[in-house]
């Protein structure tokens, strides 16, 4: 099977072609992900179909579970066709959603997100009781404002909310600093990977719920453990700007 690896400001994922490795299944990318088993990765892009600058992928979590949408996947994704194409400007499908992509100077790549829904308030019966705003991205999300969040902080809230009976279906967590009026600081509980360095829909659930709640103004400059993203807000409309960049590529055996 042919891979190449990249990552999004520490945020990996490998990316395989259907083509070349065949359809894959949640075993398979629970070895892939592996860093005993297989390559190591916080995911799996798999390019289910190509033509030109046009892709769908799908993007499984290093659990084998499928995420509907990865805004640093699809950056990683955008990258990888441009290169493979030659195209500066590129489309990426997933789970229904069409992102345009456009190669800027660097690694950098600015991606048109799309529409993101915010829900209201709410409180939840956890850690005492924890006050979040919801936010879909494709995906979806639990925003908490907590100004002196830790690590630890992160590390207890973050999977007790994922799992929470209001989250079904599992949530992405997000805590959030408020650090200016266009900056927010971020730690991200991932849906099906857990703590991550970086995650591109989160800091656009992030910064649309601090827009909407008045935290904040677009543009927001959102810091993560891994680096910085940029978030712009027209309305609910996002654009997602940041880095993508490649790590290897090479050959493994089919697991």
């Amino acid at each position: 099977m042919r891979f190449s690896k990249w990552h999004a400001l520490g945020n990996s994922y490998l990316v395989v072609e259907r083509a070349d490795a065949g359809a894959l299944v949640p075993e398979q990318v629970r070895r892939l992900c592996d860093v005993d088993t297989g390559i190591g990765s916080d995911g799996v892009l798999e390019v289910v179909a190509r033509s030109g600058a046009r892709a769908e992928i799908v993007i499984w979590n290093p659990d084998g579970s499928i995420a509907e949408m990865s805004g640093n996947g699809v950056r990683i994704a955008a990258r990888w066709l441009s290169e493979a194409t030659g195209a500066d400007r590129v489309t990426i499908v997933t789970a229904g959603r069409e992102i345009d992509a456009t190669m800027l100077g660097g690694p950098d790549v600015r991606t048109e997100v799309g529409e993101v829904v915010v829900g209201e308030p709410e409180t939840i019966d956890v850690d005492g009781g924890v006050e979040l705003t919801t936010a879909s991205v494709g995906n979806p999300h639990a925003v908490i404002r907590l100004d002196s969040a830790t690590r630890d902080d992160l590390l207890r809230i973050g999977p007790a909310v994922e799992t929470h009976g209001r989250f079904p279906h599992r949530t992405n967590v997000q805590l959030v600093r408020v650090d200016g009026p266009n900056k927010l600081s971020v730690l991200v509980w991932e849906r099906g990977a857990g703590e991550t360095s970086s995650s591109g829909s989160s800091s656009v659930a992030a910064a649309a719920v601090a827009v909407s709640r008045g935290w904040c103004a677009s543009p927001v400059t959102v810091h993560l453990p891994g680096g910085d993203l940029f978030v712009e807000l027209d309305g609910l409309q996002a654009t997602l700007t940041g880095p993508a960049e490649r790590i290897c590529r090479g050959d493994v055996d089919h697991p």
